[in-house]
């Protein structure tokens, strides 16, 4: 989907589930480009106001810290997943979100656990060979774009903003 889509994806939840109830579970890390988009898109809800929100940049959820983080969210808390990803060629700057967990770092090899009763990953890069290598020299300027969509359809979702 494109970014007009996402506020009809963040609606439908907040028809079914008050911000309060919501933990957005941002992953990624601010030491690679590509990857930085969880973290920016995190701080990005803060400042919309949303109340749970777990990955900024001043505290990523990362590979190493994703399954302490799960944990310590409380228990009822409904969680959307935010997470980059690499994709094809002509799926570059869209996103896919679902109504079902996400698989974190798939496009790097590793195994995480699945998390999250929704999911939005946002294809940053396209996948290829190297996906270390394109995550790291992913266009800052596309992820910090990327990032303040999202927050941004979140906020006019759940109608925090006009």
């Amino acid at each position: 989907m494109d970014a007009e889509r996402l506020s009809v994806f963040f609606r439908e939840i907040a028809e079914q589930h008050p911000p309060e109830r919501i933990t957005f579970l941002c992953i990624g890390t601010d030491r690679s480009t590509g990857d930085c988009l969880g973290p920016l898109t995190g701080s990005g809800l803060l400042k919309y106001g949303f109340p749970h929100v777990t990955g900024t940049l001043p505290s990523p959820c990362d590979a190493d810290n994703l399954v302490a983080r799960i944990a310590a969210i409380p228990e009822g808390q409904l969680i959307i997943a935010i997470d980059a990803c690499l994709g094809p060629p002509a799926a570059l700057g869209f996103y896919f979100a679902a109504s079902e967990p996400l698989r974190p770092a798939q496009s790097v090899g590793l195994h995480l656990p699945e998390v999250g009763n929704y999911s939005l990953a946002a294809i940053v890069g396209v996948n290829g060979p190297f996906p270390y290598r394109t995550l790291q020299t992913t266009p800052l300027y596309r992820v910090m774009q990327m990032a303040e969509q999202i927050a941004l359809a979140a906020a006019k979702g759940f109608r925090l903003v006009p």
